[in-house]
């Protein structure tokens, strides 16, 4: 059972100057087999929010509609959107009750949140015990965040705009897919500036490559 819930994935968020991005490989591994080469690891909540997904990919799912429905209901409730980091903090709630569930298959889930409300743009990373982290720069997870991780510390600047930002997020996935086995098969990459959310990059690689 070990064995066949060991996956891997890479996910990245930066923020820049005028906004914020997520990006992820597109690869979904189970143990040495590759499941899927076409997933969709950065997900779009609504116009202001989206997330990258790392972990077991039942949980993550079941975790993504409840809390998009989650922000809906509170929206209509309030008459207002909610702000990322109530978002933040829901999903957050979640991940912590979920891994603590008894069941024979732990929900590890990793998250890392993207969004804009009327205070600004901003950058969460929810750990796979409900801990949530804000970042200022940057952030990443899953097996392949080492990889990515050397080539944000080296070319990171905070100055930087979104055009820069997608940039340095594709060389860092790219970075993680050479060297990681668990990531690969495509890049998917989300902006969230002033005009809402948006898929920049859906790329499909060729898998004799990745």
């Amino acid at each position: 059972m070990n064995e066949i819930l060991k996956t891997g994935t890479t996910t990245v968020g930066i923020a820049c100057k005028d906004g914020i991005i997520l990006a992820a490989d597109k690869k979904v591994t189970a143990g040495n087999m590759i499941m899927a080469t076409n997933f969709e690891k950065v997900v779009i909540i609504n116009e202001n929010l989206a997330i990258t997904t790392a972990g077991l990919v039942s949980d993550i799912q079941l975790l993504t509609k409840i809390i998009r429905a989650q922000i809906k209901l509170d929206e209509l409730r309030r008459s207002r959107p909610i702000k990322v980091k109530e978002s933040a903090n829901l999903l957050a709630n979640l991940v912590y009750n979920n891994v603590r569930k008894m069941s024979i298959v732990q929900g590890i889930t990793g998250f890392i949140v993207g969004g804009r409300d009327n205070t600004g743009f901003y950058l969460y990373s929810l750990g796979i015990d409900g801990s949530i982290t804000k970042y200022e720069d940057f952030c990443t997870d899953g097996s392949g965040m080492m990889f990515a991780l050397g080539v944000l510390e080296d070319n990171y600047n905070s100055e930087m705009n979104i055009n820069a930002g997608v940039d340095l997020v594709i060389r860092a996935v790219t970075a993680a897919m050479k060297r990681d086995t668990a990531s690969g098969a495509g890049i998917d990459v989300v902006t969230i500036t002033k005009d809402g959310v948006k898929k920049v990059v859906n790329k499909v690689l060729n898998q004799k490559l990745m």
